[in-house]
């Protein structure tokens, strides 16, 4: 006799992250000790996505998987994968990317609440703001080791580059060369709206189609006059409204990916 897959059940949400996301503010309603952490789920990935929850338990996420407060995301070498918040933005992370949601609060009707507060631990992100950054933007901020950015309604690209170590990997005798290697640092480019980067050297601001750096916790950000490498390529499925049907889905709108019998 054959050994059967082994499932889960759950409730079946709204289709589309739009509607997804409305069902966990209800569930948020109906136990707010529990959902009072979760800022946002899964909306658009590319390969494998693990998450270190704030009690050191180590899980592997899927489509529409809920992210809270106090989650370390990581993405593996070849993973896009972009999280959509309760409060509409979006933070789409690179492969080779660890980030924290150090803290995310957002209520529609109490924006003296909100707070969002991440760490770029390494790797890179875009982040597009959302209702809370427009309605409170002082509220939005992304730590990184050498600095941090604060938004003006924005969409931005930041990549944090950290120091080689003795064991970085050379090119082997007779393959390809080498990509070019980006100088140790943080790296910023805004697309829309304006940001402002700080550390102990000083505070920079950054307006639409400029670039950025900082080479270190003490040294200030400095302008860059061009691209200084950055590049920031997720599938095409990653700009297409995330409300309608999610990239990679089988049928019924369930997640190729994902064993589960959902009722």
């Amino acid at each position: 006799m054959k050994n059967q897959p082994q499932k889960c059940t759950a409730t079946k949400p709204p289709r589309g992250v739009a509607g997804a996301l409305l069902f966990a503010a209800l569930l948020m309603a109906g136990n707010p000790a529990w959902a009072a952490q979760v800022a946002g789920m899964v909306a658009r990935l590319s390969g494998p996505l693990m998450v270190k929850k704030a009690d050191g338990s180590v899980k592997v996420l899927a489509l529409r998987s809920e992210v809270e407060s106090g989650d370390t995301l990581i993405s593996e070498k070849n993973t896009y994968a972009q999280i959509k918040f309760v409060d509409n933005s979006e933070i789409t992370l690179r492969p080779g990317t660890t980030f924290k949601v150090e803290n995310f609060a957002y209520d529609e009707g109490k924006p003296e609440g909100d707070d969002a507060s991440y760490s770029l631990v390494k790797g890179g992100l875009r982040s597009i703001t959302g209702l809370m950054g427009k309605r409170n933007k002082e509220k939005f901020l992304l730590k990184t080791p050498n600095a941090t950015i604060g938004i003006r309604g924005t969409t931005f690209v930041a990549q944090y580059v950290p120091a080689p170590g003795p064991a970085s990997p050379k090119t082997p005798v007779g393959g390809p060369p080498a990509a070019p290697v980006m100088a140790p640092g943080l790296y910023v480019q805004v697309s829309d709206g304006a940001i402002v980067v700080s550390n102990a050297g000083g505070s920079l601001g950054f307006q639409a189609g400029q670039f950025g750096f900082v080479p270190n916790p003490s040294r200030p950000p400095v302008l860059v006059p061009s691209n200084p490498g950055l590049i920031f390529t997720p599938p095409p499925a990653f700009n297409v409204n995330p409300g309608g049907p999610l990239a990679s889905q089988g049928p019924e709108g369930r997640p190729d990916t994902v064993d589960c019998i959902v009722r």
